[in-house]
């Protein structure tokens, strides 16, 4: 550890609300980081699924009204993003437009579908949970980004994430992660995995980013997806107001200590 990055996180520890009373007393397990770490990585690669997706789309100028929602759904190791709409009924989503993944990440191909292709499955779940979620979701005058991704017992996670409005610039809070039921049409569990929303900068000579949790003592699934989108690459130190961890730039999460265990380390020349 470096004196600069030693002395940033104990004024970072300092500043933790002492509200933020958990009742968690136990630091994330290997199994239960791994897990947000897993979590996090699907929730990267469903956003630049659903990046270059929508790009491959936009060039096709899709006819006005025929999309209001776009959703990436990945089979094996590609992604599929559909765009389009629920019908009347709300039974059916209606694919007009689809952009399927090619050699690499980065490359989808386009395809208007006429007429629109009836989806019963995934994509009309997902658009209803959207939904749903939606309805429930208080956030700031901003952008924010969905995202569906499946969870246990066929249920579904949405995301909604304050989105990058400025090159360099990465968002990270004010998100909430809904389990919404397989039908889309219920909200199970509600997350707010964090309230304020921080903006951090890549300019400069920025090794590492740094911020506090007072939600829970274990990261979110958004810390992991913050570190993987931010560009150049580098670790996210991350204090709860018990304990401290890192998320390394591939996204795996390390524990490092107690909160109060780093309190005590000597500065230097102390």
């Amino acid at each position: 550890m470096t004196m600069k990055t030693c002395t940033l996180l104990i004024l970072l520890i300092a500043s933790i609300a002492t509200s933020a009373q958990i009742p968690r007393t136990t630091p994330g397990s290997e199994a239960e980081l791994a897990q947000i770490t897993e979590r996090g990585r699907n929730l990267a690669e469903y956003d630049v699924a659903a990046w270059h997706g929508s790009d491959a789309v936009m060039a096709l100028q899709p006819t006005e009204g025929s999309v209001v929602r776009y959703i990436a759904k990945r089979t094996g190791n590609s992604w599929t993003v559909a765009f389009g709409r629920l019908n009347e009924a709300r039974d059916k989503f209606l694919i007009s437009y689809e952009a399927i993944q090619g050699s690499t990440p980065e490359e989808f191909k386009a395809a208007k579908l006429g007429p629109p292709k009836e989806d019963v499955g995934f994509f009309l779940f997902a658009a209803r949970a959207i939904d749903t979620s939606l309805t429930d979701f208080k956030g700031e005058a901003r952008p924010y980004n969905v995202a569906v991704l499946p969870a246990p017992s066929n249920q579904l996670y949405v995301y909604v994430l304050p989105a990058q409005t400025e090159n360099g610039i990465y968002p990270l809070g004010g998100d909430v992660r809904y389990l919404v039921s397989a039908d889309g049409l219920k909200i199970v569990e509600k997350r707010q995995m964090h309230k304020a929303i921080i903006e951090f900068s890549t300019s400069g000579n920025v090794k590492a980013g740094y911020h506090t949790a007072i939600m829970d003592q274990i990261p979110e699934d958004s810390d992991v997806f913050h570190v993987l989108a931010r560009k150049p690459s580098m670790p996210e130190w991350i204090a709860t107001n018990m304990f401290v961890y890192k998320i390394e730039p591939d996204g795996k999460i390390r524990y490092l200590m107690t909160t109060e265990a780093f309190r005590k380390l000597k500065q230097p020349n102390e």
